[in-house]
Formats: structure tokens, sequence, C-alpha cells
């Protein structure tokens, strides 16, 4: 398992944002069942950052807290035997690795939402990225059912982990 930060602010949090993203990328594997080894990269921005690609990629002139962008097509979530038939579109040739996709994240919306919502910025961060794996794994929340089955698995992924409101 790889995960690569990169951090193109210069706020930075009190807790290692590495060992977090790995952890989560961990549990949240283990939990879907992915049967191999996999990477992920983390791009930490500003608002203005997210702006910018939420308005390109989204088409939402508007900052958000967290983007997802899966290299995989899930035909059903994290049924990973899709990848099986496009060895070369989805396995990093270096290293073998499945290649899951890209996160980017907002620093600041990080911070106002620990702040709005009464938990650290370690919660916050967590809940996001778990959030952003299960997206990554074929996960979406158009629906409401949707939405339930992902709140479930962020939930036990970060319960888990211990990272809860109720541990901080």
């Amino acid at each position: 398992m790889t995960s690569y930060v990169e951090n193109e602010t210069s706020m930075t949090f009190a807790f290692d944002v590495k060992e977090i993203l790995d952890l989560i990328m961990e549990e949240v594997l283990t939990q879907e069942g992915c049967p191999y080894e996999a990477q992920v990269n983390l791009l930490i921005t500003d608002n203005q950052g997210i702006h910018e690609f939420n308005s390109l990629y989204r088409q939402v002139d508007a900052p958000t807290d967290v983007l997802s962008f899966p290299m995989i097509d899930f035909v059903k979530e994290a049924d990973f035997s899709v990848v099986e038939s496009g060895e070369a579109d989805y396995f990093d040739p270096e290293s073998g690795e499945l290649v899951l996709g890209d996160i980017i994240l907002s620093a600041e919306k990080v911070n106002e939402q620990a702040i709005k919502f009464g938990h650290s910025p370690k919660r916050e961060f967590a809940f996001l990225t778990a959030h952003s794996m299960l997206h990554l794994c074929g996960y979406d929340h158009m629906t409401q059912k949707d939405a339930a089955v992902m709140e479930e698995k962020q939930e036990n992924v970060l319960r888990k982990l211990g990272i809860t409101r109720d541990n901080e």
C-alpha cells in the first residue's frame, strides 16, 4: 500500500496527515475486501485551490471540502474484479499496485468544519478521507439509500480506528 501526499498550502495540522491517510486507506480497503495492494494520491490545497478544481471538473463555482477522482470504472461498488480485464489501465507498472485514484482536500474546510461540527481537525480530516476513499471504491451518495450506506461505512471505519467524537 502506497500513499502520496502533497501539501500545496502553508497550512499544517497537529497530526501526521500521511499516517491518518494510511490508516484510513488500509481500513477501508480491508472493509471493502480489496484483494490488491493499492495506491492513492492526496493533494492538500486551500479553498481557492479546491474552488478551481470544483469549477473545472464539476462545473460548480464554489469551494468544497473534498473531491475524489476514482481511476476504476466500477460496475458495482467495491467489486474489484472489474480491474482484472484491464491490468494496463488500473495497475502501476512499476509497483504493481492498483491505482485507486486521487483525493483533493481543502485544509481550510477541514478546520472550518471541525469548528462547525464540534470536533477536532483530525476527526474531520479522517472523516473526509474515509468518505473520499469510499468514492474511490465506487460508492456514491446520489440517493438517500446510497448516502446512508456511505455514512454507515464511514462511521464504521472511524469507530474501528478510534477516531470518533467520543475519543477526542
